[in-house]
């Protein structure tokens, strides 16, 4: 299949077979790795990704169904080298433990916070479903609200 895509304000044009999930595009077609696969199923939400500014799980999603869209990967969040308020509250919040969910969490609240910039703990936990076996969740509500606090850029 003929595929179009703007993945962090670039254009690719790819032949890939249609079935094959976004996930695998990204990360072996493009190689973009920061973008990770935790279930398989869209369930944990580590493959989080910004289709059209929605967060999307980009394992359970053909290729065929994201052509002629605007992605945004967890590398395309950061702007001319300055980093997305969700990113410097993760770091001031010290929200990773073992790190591997934390890009689908980041675009995850990024995208919470592009349509509620002041959400409160039951809407962050209504909007940011992902899972964590670290069991860091509660950082990630303190690094939500910082980044409420101190702004967001939109996506």
């Amino acid at each position: 299949m003929k595929l179009h895509l703007e993945v962090n304000g670039t254009d690719h044009q790819l032949d890939v077979d249609e079935a094959m999930p976004l996930l695998w595009l990204l990360r072996d077609e493009l190689g973009l790795k920061g973008t990770k696969f935790g279930c398989g199923k869209g369930l944990c939400g580590a493959c989080s990704v910004h289709l059209n500014g929605e967060v999307v799980r980009s394992c359970s999603l053909l290729v065929k169904h994201a052509d002629g869209t605007r992605i945004t990967t967890i590398e395309g969040l950061s702007v001319s080298g300055v980093r997305h308020a969700v990113q410097q509250a993760w770091i001031a919040e010290q929200v990773p433990q073992c790190g591997y969910c934390q890009p689908g969490f980041i675009m995850a609240a990024a995208n919470l916070l592009a349509k509620n910039s002041s959400p409160t703990d039951e809407d962050i936990d209504h909007s940011v479903t992902n899972l964590c076996r670290c069991g860091t969740y509660e950082r990630v509500r303190r690094a939500i609200h910082r980044a409420a606090k101190n702004g967001t850029a939109a996506i």
